[in-house]
């Protein structure tokens, strides 16, 4: 796909809603994602039918219904970052507020996900880049020569019954770490596999739980115990 064909699939809002929504991690229907936008769905299926014939989408049937979700995770990469990228705007002035959420509702949800969130199947927010700099202090993790996963931190996740998957850092497999940018705290966070690995072992274990139907986490307190022990992440 070219550059402009791609500009040009995001350059819509509807369109970049849907990508945006789809960071979560799940599949959606095209009815929730156009309620989510506040389109028709008959608008909705067709900006769907283009991300998904531009390879951004993939489109899955079940029964009746039809779900979308993201390519994977080099498309929720890429979204991310795009997400992460501002263009500097002239500073406000007197009679013109700089941007700010529009509701009350619009800014608990930004607050929510400022502070834990998925980056579609990684910690994000400043869970995330506290569970980053934790496992980078540890040894877990290191970046001295790009970002890689140790011994000492396949040793833990062993103890901590963690599989990755089989594929990871083959060939043509998803890499085992790598690094993500985080659009709110602006530092890294770790995705590939490893980060994918950690978010599903915490959902799976009820350490974080997501905050209705969006991208936000909250820690719970086994969570919040399990990270102190495992990691001394205290948020």
């Amino acid at each position: 796909m070219s550059l402009a064909h791609l500009a040009g699939l995001l350059a819509d809002p509807t369109r970049a809603t849907f990508c945006t929504t789809l960071l979560d991690g799940r599949a959606w229907t095209a009815g929730e994602l156009a309620r989510h936008a506040g389109v028709a769905p008959s608008t909705a299926s067709e900006h769907l039918s283009r991300l998904i014939a531009g390879g951004l989408l993939a489109e899955e049937r079940q029964g009746r219904h039809r779900y979308v979700r993201l390519a994977g995770p080099e498309v929720a990469a890429l979204i991310e970052d795009l997400a992460s990228f501002h263009v500097p705007t002239a500073a406000p002035t007197a009679g013109r507020p700089s941007a700010t959420p529009g509701s009350l509702r619009e800014a608990t949800r930004r607050s929510a996900e400022a502070h834990a969130r998925t980056c579609y199947d990684h910690l994000a927010g400043r869970l995330g880049v506290a569970v980053s700099d934790a496992v980078l202090a540890r040894g877990l993790v290191s970046d001295e020569d790009g970002t890689a996963l140790t011994d000492r931190g396949r040793t833990w996740l062993t103890e901590l019954n963690v599989e990755l998957p089989a594929r990871a850092g083959r060939p043509g497999g998803r890499p085992v770490v790598r690094t993500c940018l985080d659009w709110t705290e602006r530092r890294s966070h770790l995705g590939g596999a490893f980060g994918a690995a950690l978010c599903r072992t915490a959902l799976d274990r009820t350490w974080v739980q997501r905050i209705g139907s969006g991208r936000a986490l909250r820690v719970t307190p086994d969570g919040d115990r399990a990270l102190r022990e495992l990691l001394g992440v205290e948020l």
